[in-house]
C-alpha cells in the first residue's frame, strides 16, 4: 500500500473522523483523539505540516487492527 508523501496531522485528524473520532485536547503538538466505536480508542497525532510516513503507518495500522479493517479496506474509507 502506497501511504500519502504529503499528509500533515491536521488532515489525518479531519479524515478520520469518518471513523468516529474526534479531537479532545490538544497538548503542545499534539492531538489527541478518541472513538467510542468499536469500543473506546485513543490516539496521538502530531500536528506537523508534513507527517512521516513511519509515523502515517503505525498511526493507520493502529487504527486498522481497532476496526478490524485491513490496511487496504482502511484507506479506501478514508480516501488517503
Amino acid at each position: 500500500m502506497k501511504l500519502p508523501r504529503d499528509c500533515s496531522g491536521d488532515e489525518l485528524a479531519r479524515s478520520l473522523r469518518s471513523l468516529g473520532y474526534s479531537i479532545v485536547r490538544q497538548t503542545g503538538s499534539h492531538l489527541r483523539l478518541t472513538s467510542l466505536e468499536g469500543g473506546e480508542h485513543h490516539l496521538t497525532i502530531p500536528r506537523h505540516a508534513r507527517l512521516k510516513t513511519g509515523t502515517v503507518s503505525a498511526i493507520l495500522s493502529d487504527v486498522a487492527a481497532h476496526h478490524r479493517l485491513s490496511r487496504e479496506q482502511l484507506r479506501a474509507r478514508l480516501r488517503l
